[in-house]
């Protein structure tokens, strides 16, 4: 469950008391310190951290921190808009207790997502997971549907002994190999170890395609809940592989050529407890909602591509015929489509069956990645948008006249590219607020002009370990 309310000063109704109870629970079992985390809109995770002797107040008044870390770019360089940059002034980090966990990874330390809040106890317009509770709220409150979502995880592991820098990867078997699993099932089982002692329902873990790639898959959530998931997921792979003298990034693409890291985003549609994507009589048992839905995510893409793909690194993964999915098109099972309709196995599919957003990375922040689909496809649902044909194989076979008859399009093909299409795009920009908005501008923008010049190479370069 996640805590659903905005922060107040001085802790909703009984916040106080329940951080009282955990510090002790937390204390007695060597727990020395919190970890609050966030995500800021260059995709980069940062984190204050407390003693957990401090967690009450935490709760009560939250922890110090600048608002200028929502222009912070992935080098760390900041960049402006016309309310956030600035070296002045100060927001309050609150954690969300009901998402609280002892890191398994990392003995001695507790984690907790967080709200941002103002020092005169109001929302944040940049707060990223605040805007995401809201849209989920929204949703519910117009139209009644609710969400299940899952974030997907891959990185690729490295020697920690590698020259600064470089990638070296730390597994030499084949893609999907028995052979690169043996030879990490010692660091792998204790990844599975550890996240299921987080609470972390894990579906599957194993060998992926690109050089020393892993992937994780786990189970759906409300899509707060997903988001935070996320960030507890890749806190706990990093912890755990550096304990086996690994190193491991989720970056797009370590290397210039070849298949990169995707975190491709599942959800569903729900009302009533009942899967909108099952069942229905829409294509593949979708009902109309789920169709308009689905209408709705694909309309947006190519603006939706600036929060989802959000480094110019995630361009060096977006490329035709590498299952990224980079035309605007939908089909049933097909990884070459942006959209992938997931119906599920026979006698699962009223439980299993979701939508696939597939040009999306680790580099994006899974708040608003998720928030900004889900806008997406609710727009779709108040229009009843039709769906357009579906469309199979690899939509790279067809040609200029051809696609422009089915409606595909190829996603922009550089940041810049994204960048505009979102300043177009009323929709998403209204959904997120003028203050966030702005925000993803001018980061996407300062972080294709820090790489300005830069071949292939350097640019996988100088992302490889930022996220």
């Amino acid at each position: 469950m996640t805590t659903l309310a905005d922060p107040v000063p001085g802790g909703r109704p009984g916040d106080v008391e329940r951080a009282v109870e955990r510090a002790a629970e937390l204390t007695g079992r060597g727990v020395c310190g919190i970890v609050l985390a966030y995500v800021d809109t260059a995709g980069v995770g940062r984190v204050k951290t407390v003693p957990t002797t401090r967690l009450a107040d935490a709760a009560a008044w939250g922890v110090g921190m600048s608002p200028v870390f929502d222009t912070f770019l992935a080098d760390d360089s900041i960049v402006t808009t016309d309310v956030l940059g600035s070296p002045d002034g100060d927001l309050r980090l609150y954690p969300d207790l009901d998402r609280l966990v002892e890191l398994a990874g990392q003995p001695g330390w507790a984690w907790a997502p967080v709200d941002r809040i103002t020092q005169e106890g109001e929302s944040h317009p940049g707060c990223s997971r605040t805007f995401l509770r809201r849209i989920v709220a929204d949703a519910g409150a117009r139209l009644g549907i609710t969400f299940r979502a899952a974030v997907e995880i891959e990185w690729s592991v490295g020697r920690a002994t590698a020259p600064d820098g470089t990638f070296v990867p730390a597994v030499s078997g084949p893609a999907y190999g028995a052979a690169r699993q043996v030879e990490l099932s010692d660091c792998t089982a204790d990844l599975l170890t550890a996240l299921a002692a987080q609470g972390v329902e894990v579906d599957q873990i194993h060998p992926e395609y690109a050089a020393g790639q892993f992937e994780v898959s786990v189970g759906a959530l409300d899509p707060v809940a997903a988001a935070d998931r996320s960030v507890l997921v890749r806190q706990t792979v990093r912890a755990v592989a550096q304990r086996h003298g690994l190193r491991v990034s989720f970056s797009p693409a370590v290397l210039a050529a070849g298949v990169g890291n995707g975190g491709h985003l599942h959800l569903s549609c729900w009302r009533g407890g009942v899967n909108l994507h099952s069942g229905g009589g829409g294509r593949y048992g979708m009902t109309a909602d789920a169709e308009s839905f689905t209408a709705g995510v694909l309309a947006r893409l190519p603006a939706l591509t600036a929060v989802t793909a959000p480094s110019p690194a995630s361009y060096l993964r977006l490329r035709p015929s590498q299952w990224a999915g980079v035309f605007t098109a939908w089909g049933r099972e097909t990884r070459e489509t942006a959209l992938r309709v997931v119906t599920g196995t026979t006698g699962r599919r009223e439980r299993d069956a979701n939508l696939e957003v597939k040009p999306v990375d680790l580099a994006a922040n899974p708040y608003l990645a998720l928030g900004c689909v889900i806008a997406a496809g609710l727009d779709g649902i108040t229009d009843a948008a039709p769906l357009p044909a579906e469309v199979t194989g690899d939509p790279a076979r067809f040609g200029a006249d051809e696609a422009a008859a089915r409606g595909v399009r190829r996603l922009p093909a550089t940041l810049t590219a994204a960048v505009e299409a979102f300043r177009a795009d009323k929709v998403l920009r209204t959904a997120l607020g003028p203050v966030l908005a702005d925000a993803v501008t001018a980061v996407r923008l300062g972080e294709a002009a820090a790489v300005e010049g830069l071949d292939d190479a350097q640019v996988a370069a100088a992302y490889r370990w930022k996220y």
